[in-house]
């Protein structure tokens, strides 16, 4: 049972594009294509027994900061997530725009 948020630094690598990513405790997803794993119940658990890709699927605009809502391409969970300072967004920003 999670307890809640636990600040886990741990680099990874994209199973989507296959970037190396550099974790800083809040890292949840890449920062060249913005995929994530559905890995977490609660932040840094490692609880989450499903394990599929999270696609990115909308970029939003939220009290002066950028929200990835991701969407496991497994079971259909969303979950949405703050955008790192390092994330590549320029697609996604395009998208909002037109």
């Amino acid at each position: 049972m999670s307890q809640g948020f636990k600040k886990v630094k741990e680099d990874f690598g994209c199973e989507k594009c296959g970037a190396e990513v550099a974790g800083d405790g809040y890292t949840n997803h890449c920062s060249k294509c913005l995929w994530s794993k559905h890995v977490d119940v609660t932040p840094g658990d490692r609880a989450a027994q499903c394990g599929g890709l999270m696609e990115p699927k909308v970029v939003k605009l939220e009290g002066g900061e950028f929200i990835i809502e991701h969407v496991c391409v497994r079971c259909g969970y969303i979950k949405p997530n703050k955008a790192a300072k390092n994330d590549e967004l320029g697609d996604y920003l395009t998208d909002m725009v037109k």
